[in-house]
């Protein structure tokens, strides 16, 4: 082998190297922008969802309830002056300010009697950002949304 294939078969290896820890770089920083740039997409003003000019007072059947970033929720089958349900989505702040409020998922007991108070969705879907939520043992919580009656920090 002469000493100018050496010199080839290092060049190409190293050449190798070097892609394959561009590649890697280059997967590295889009797995990090999208992971990053998630919560930030998804997160939003009070104001751009909800409507400040109607609040609202639900009281219902809890059917479920999601501790996820960036908010919780908890759904509740409400009935109408004629007797027809309607399950309601009420948006909660975040886990981690829940759970410094004291308020757990497991203090939701599914088939409960709930009330929950906040303000209406603009897109007319029954959706509302919770403000506060009364739970089946008579406990009242502050439920963590953005709106104007969140507690000053």
């Amino acid at each position: 082998m002469s000493k100018h294939s050496t010199q080839n078969l290092m060049s190409e290896s190293q050449t190798t190297s070097f892609a394959r820890r561009r590649g890697f770089f280059r997967s590295a920083v889009l797995i990090a922008m999208l992971a990053g740039g998630a919560p930030a997409m998804s997160h939003h003003a009070f104001a751009a969802e909800y409507d400040i000019d109607k609040p609202v007072t639900l009281k219902g059947t809890l059917t479920r309830a999601e501790w996820v970033n960036p908010h919780g929720w908890i759904h509740v089958d409400v009935k109408d002056t004629k007797g027809a349900v309607t399950n309601w989505a009420c948006e909660f702040g975040g886990p981690n300010a829940l759970l410094r409020r004291g308020l757990r998922k497991t203090d939701f007991p599914i088939g409960g009697e709930v009330t929950v108070k906040g303000y209406l969705s603009k897109s007319g879907k029954p959706v509302m950002a919770a403000t506060t939520v009364r739970l089946p043992n008579g406990q009242d919580f502050y439920a963590g949304s953005n709106g104007p009656d969140a507690p000053k920090q």
